[in-house]
């Protein structure tokens, strides 16, 4: 007895201590589920903080937003590749190529004799994927999740674990072609998700190059410095000069010049301005990314864009990788703050971004053979998070649109097996149909969940209905029903969701 009751409690004691540690380890916030033990200990569930779980709802939202993303990017000629989800780490720490954010990385577990990290971002893959492959011309898309060690905000839609859907042409051509074809695709899918007013920024980092030799940066620190000017979107110009003094070691005076040219050309002014500038005349890097961007501008008048795209000083994008234009789509809406009823605004940063890469794949090529490449990513987490927010503002609580097109409903009992036809004549035809999983269900309950789940159409059959021949069709948002020969069952129900489906668009 003495001795069940000494292991009863060493179990209690180890209970409580794997408890403790869970709990030092996890910071989370979010959800949890805690379950009984016998021993009355309590055993902590959730997921990892920067990430999240997503129901049925926001399934249906994501798939409706990504399903209009791919439709763009096929239309513009991409394929689609993919990428495993690990990366050795040396591949994404070469020559230092995230800059600053190379301590966001995920390393892996080391157990196998290598060194492996999670992905950060799709473009470091792609560009391993076309030097590997000994490609050198390609437009591709790739959708897919990355990882990031950051600090999550989930209101403001950013994660550890995310989605990234990117597009990318790789190839010698022309200047500026290409790169005003990724923001014409930017601007045709916020087009086409309806969020609002927006503004796609650009810049040129040889023009950032060039205004840091004029004001005095030193080389090495060109990076990290353009690193400290990308958060100008998120923070005042007094706040990043602090961390370029106090923490990068740039000399004051330095900084005080480039807070001149931030202020007085970091906000949409028209690149002849910059022309009149002597100092930045002086720099061949600061003229050549100029030029470029010129062209880009004229290019996007021709695609009909122009009004959506503004030049601004300020936009440097942190990642050490790019080489040319740079830029980032931000929703004027949420550029300030994104607002709840009664809250504090919340900004939402940008929602789309990229720019030039041409050095990335000669770092993995053997021979140091370059491939001229520029793209874009789509910040789809952001999409979502807004997406959610205006659907909350807006206190729209109904189930979105089942994928169900046509619901079976019998009123009479002992009509399972006729169901379970339809279904199969439906099936067989490519309708999306469903029927109720119980004998002999309730009327209401079926029209219920028609109403519900947001299905358009029902076929009623009843024994009446079969000693006819025919089936009744119903509309479930207007209640009409209209009595249809069996045998037309099929081609009356794709006539109809035909014509709902232009209704829709």
């Amino acid at each position: 007895m003495i001795f069940m009751r000494l292991c009863r409690y060493h179990q209690k004691l180890l209970s409580t201590h794997r408890l403790k540690l869970s709990q030092c380890f996890s910071t989370d916030k979010g959800s949890s589920i805690r379950d009984g033990d016998d021993d009355g200990s309590k055993s902590d569930f959730r997921h990892h903080k920067g990430t999240r779980d997503c129901n049925n709802q926001q399934i249906i939202l994501r798939e409706k937003v990504l399903n209009k993303i791919i439709h763009c990017f096929k239309r513009h000629g991409a394929e689609t590749i993919d990428t495993p989800v690990f990366e050795l780490k040396e591949t994404l720490t070469k020559k230092c190529m995230y800059g600053e954010e190379s301590k966001l990385l995920f390393d892996l577990d080391d157990k196998i004799g290598e060194q492996l990290s999670l992905r950060y971002d799709l473009t470091v893959p792609f560009a391993r994927y076309l030097a590997m492959n000994k490609i050198t011309n390609m437009k591709r898309y790739h959708i897919g999740k990355v990882y990031r060690r950051d600090n999550p905000n989930l209101q403001k839609g950013r994660f550890r674990e995310f989605l990234q859907c990117d597009f990318d042409i790789a190839g010698q051509y022309d200047a500026m072609i290409p790169d005003a074809e990724c923001l014409r695709i930017i601007s045709e899918i916020l087009n086409s998700l309806d969020l609002g007013e927006y503004k796609i920024k650009v810049n040129h980092r040889k023009l950032l190059d060039g205004l840091f030799t004029a004001c005095g940066v030193p080389r090495h620190l060109f990076r990290t410095i353009c690193s400290s000017i990308d958060k100008l979107d998120k923070v005042k110009w007094d706040d990043v000069c602090k961390e370029m003094v106090n923490h990068k070691g740039l000399d004051p005076t330095t900084a005080d010049k480039l807070g001149q040219y931030v202020e007085s050309y970091g906000n949409e002014v028209s690149l002849d301005v910059l022309l009149k500038d002597e100092a930045l005349l002086h720099q061949k890097k600061a003229v050549e990314g100029i030029e470029e961007l010129r062209l880009l501008l004229k290019y996007c008048e021709f695609y009909g864009i122009l009004d959506k795209v503004v030049f601004d000083l300020r936009l440097a994008r942190g990642l050490d990788y790019y080489t040319g234009v740079v830029y980032e789509a931000f929703l004027q809406e949420y550029e300030t703050g994104l607002r709840s009823k009664g809250g504090d605004g919340v900004t939402v940063g940008s929602i789309a971004g990229g720019g030039r890469y041409d050095d990335l794949v000669g770092m993995f090529d053997s021979k140091g053979n370059m491939v001229p490449c520029v793209g874009l990513s789509i910040g789809v987490e952001r999409i979502f998070a807004i997406m959610e927010h205006k659907r909350a503002e807006s206190g729209d609580s109904k189930f979105p649109r089942s994928e169900v097109e046509v619901y079976v409903v019998t009123p009479q009992k002992k009509m399972l097996e006729e169901r379970m036809r339809i279904c199969k004549e439906l099936w067989d035809a490519d309708i999306k149909a469903e029927h109720s999983y119980r004998k002999n269900p309730l009327t209401l309950n079926q029209f219920q969940y028609c109403e519900t789940h947001r299905i358009p159409l029902a076929v009623i059959i009843g024994q009446s209905e079969m000693q006819a021949g025919i089936v009744k069709i119903r509309n479930i948002a207007t209640r009409e029903e209209h009595d249809v020969k069996r045998k037309d069952m099929i081609e009356e129900i794709k006539i109809r969701l035909s014509a709902m489906k232009q209704q829709e668009e």
